[in-house]
């Protein structure tokens, strides 16, 4: 089972979709990153050689941001909006959605369970 930037990939997968278990790896990516490390997008992750995750990795270091790396951006630039009180960062801070989805109905990932209001009847009918 081979490990590529502290993920080990799954055995008996074929490397275009292993290779997506990293975080920030997605198909498109793992299609250039195994086309320019010129392995074979059906072979297994348990049948690669030394020298093909070695190619794999350096490419994944010069090219590529993910992990650690990229959580850590994607947060800083969260705290960034939040700190800018800017209307995103607000809408992070409060726990709403951000991209401008309608919240009367739904948006229920977002801001959780629902809880009781106090004093307010349930409508007969609906």
């Amino acid at each position: 089972m081979p490990r590529i930037a502290g993920v080990d990939l799954p055995r008996n997968k074929r490397m275009e979709i292993a290779l997506t278990y990293i975080y920030g790896i997605g198909r498109k990516t793992a299609h250039d990153i195994l086309s320019a490390a010129a392995v074979d997008f059906a072979t297994n992750s348990d049948e690669l050689n030394e020298d093909e995750i070695k190619r794999i990795r350096e490419i994944l270091d010069a090219s590529y941001k993910v992990e650690g790396d990229l959580r850590r951006e994607i947060n800083m630039n969260i705290k960034r909006l939040m700190d800018l009180k800017c209307y995103r960062g607000v809408r992070h801070m409060r726990g709403l959605p951000v991209h401008g989805q309608r919240t009367h109905t739904n948006a229920r990932t977002r801001k959780g369970p629902r809880r009781a209001t106090v004093g307010k009847k349930q409508k007969a009918g609906k």
